[in-house]
């Protein structure tokens, strides 16, 4: 029978694929917090997400390319620069606070329900 971690990871991924495939999210804003509610650092609830991502993310592409939504030539425009800032904000969360990203996650995640509550 699989323990009690096991369990909440697979409620954990669930609930981030659901997201990524609804609306195109689900490591940052569903993983992140719930790892780090589990007891996860910042830095490692990050790491986490973005290595689960990977499948999670290949998985839904590729569903809604059956479905005719991808546009590889848009979604290649967007991949280089996309890259360029993964790594430079990899670098700055290395050399903050994990105090300070979970404070900037949080002032984003607000700022963008903001915008979407009154466009």
């Amino acid at each position: 029978m699989p323990g009690n971690r096991t369990i909440r990871f697979a409620a954990i991924g669930i609930l981030a694929g659901g997201f990524s495939g609804l609306f195109g999210v689900g490591g940052g804003i569903v993983m992140v917090p719930l790892l780090i509610m589990l007891g996860f650092g910042e830095r490692r609830a990050t790491a986490t997400s973005l290595c689960a991502i990977v499948i999670i993310a290949a998985a839904a592409t590729a569903l809604h390319g059956a479905y005719g939504n991808v546009r590889l030539g848009d979604a290649a425009l967007l991949m280089v620069p996309a890259v360029a800032g993964a790594g430079i904000g990899v670098a700055i969360q290395q050399r903050i606070p994990e105090r300070a990203v979970s404070l900037l996650f949080a002032l984003l995640l607000l700022a963008v329900a903001a915008e979407l509550i009154v466009p």
